[in-house]
């Protein structure tokens, strides 16, 4: 596409999941029932968060920014994967690639981020509750989400930057169902040590030190949930704990299972089958998961059904 970077291709072509027509269908229809319940549930989290004066907490606000951020993660892929299954074209243009690959680790870095936030969030409220309100203050929690924003916005930039310095010399079929990174990276004609380090440094901050720090923050509560002499007390706090630890290693295992494991170890189905669970089935159970083990949610997502006649929760 460019003379400069000697790039001779202006689009790619996204193999998909399959390519019999038969599963093609059943795929489809798969993956759109789970974009649907992805943007209907993550919605109604928003919306029972906004509405309810009681969830007006440091918690639940980063919830709603999670819910709000799974779903412009899976809009950032199932969409186009969809229209390749309808259209029978399965093409992407170089600009749409790269434009595509910009939001996913956009939304892919704010997720992992924001994980880590609530984390934070729930270190202070157990470990220091007396001095919660004094910590997490509206000012605080505002300015972390718009730092975890900012900076996901910049790891992004980095990578979709450092990805046209790349020369793609005629071997274009992506096999993936959008444009991913590092199998992008593996059709490159060119030396990609440069962004093999990228990915290993400004990937790593976005990535693997949020989790690093979530590993810090919940020994921290488990260590101080062991010290609550009250039963009751313990089940509470694990009960808190406990569906953000689920999306958390739900989300963590599949990235540094595809990312950060040496390619030797690799194989596509494999890669595939990882990248699906964190980019279309994690946003789809993250509302089940905050909101069957918390019964505040439950209550307000109760009232919002009730307000409406024919539906039931």
């Amino acid at each position: 596409m460019e003379e400069g970077n000697q790039t001779s291709i202006s689009e790619f072509i996204l193999l998909g999941l399959s390519n019999k027509p038969e599963q093609e269908r059943l795929l489809f229809f798969l993956f759109l029932i789970m974009y649907l319940v992805t943007m209907l549930w993550n919605l109604l989290i928003i919306l029972a968060i906004r509405t309810d004066s009681h969830l007006h907490t440091p918690m639940y606000f980063f919830l709603s920014n999670l819910s709000l951020v799974d779903i412009c993660f899976t809009s950032s892929t199932v969409p186009k994967m969809l229209v390749n299954y309808i259209t029978g074209n399965k093409a992407i243009s170089y600009i749409g690639c790269l434009t595509q690959m910009f939001f996913f680790i956009w939304f892919a870095g704010l997720d992992s981020i924001i994980l880590a936030s609530m984390a934070y969030d729930r270190y202070v409220a157990i470990c220091a509750p007396l001095h919660y309100t004094m910590i997490m203050t509206q000012k605080v929690c505002a300015s972390l989400v718009a730092v975890c924003w900012c900076w996901a916005c910049i790891d992004a930039l980095i990578h979709t930057v450092s990805l046209t310095r790349l020369s793609f010399c005629g071997h274009n079929e992506i096999s993936h169902f959008f444009c991913d990174l590092s199998t992008i990276t593996r059709l490159a004609c060119s030396d990609t040590s440069f962004n093999d380090l990228m990915v290993y440094t400004v990937g790593g901050l976005t990535t693997v030190m949020p989790f690093i720090g979530i590993l810090i923050s919940y020994t921290r509560i488990f260590i101080a949930v062991l010290k609550i002499p009250s039963t009751h007390g313990r089940k509470k706090a694990f009960n808190t704990c406990g569906s953000h630890l689920a999306a958390v290693c739900l989300f963590y295992g599949t990235i540094i299972e595809i990312y950060f494991n040496p390619t030797s170890t690799h194989t596509a189905q494999k890669d595939t089958a990882s990248t699906v669970m964190y980019t279309v089935v994690t946003p789809m159970l993250n509302p089940f998961i905050y909101s069957v083990r918390n019964n505040d949610m439950k209550r307000t997502l109760r009232m919002l059904f009730i307000r409406k006649p024919g539906l039931s929760l």
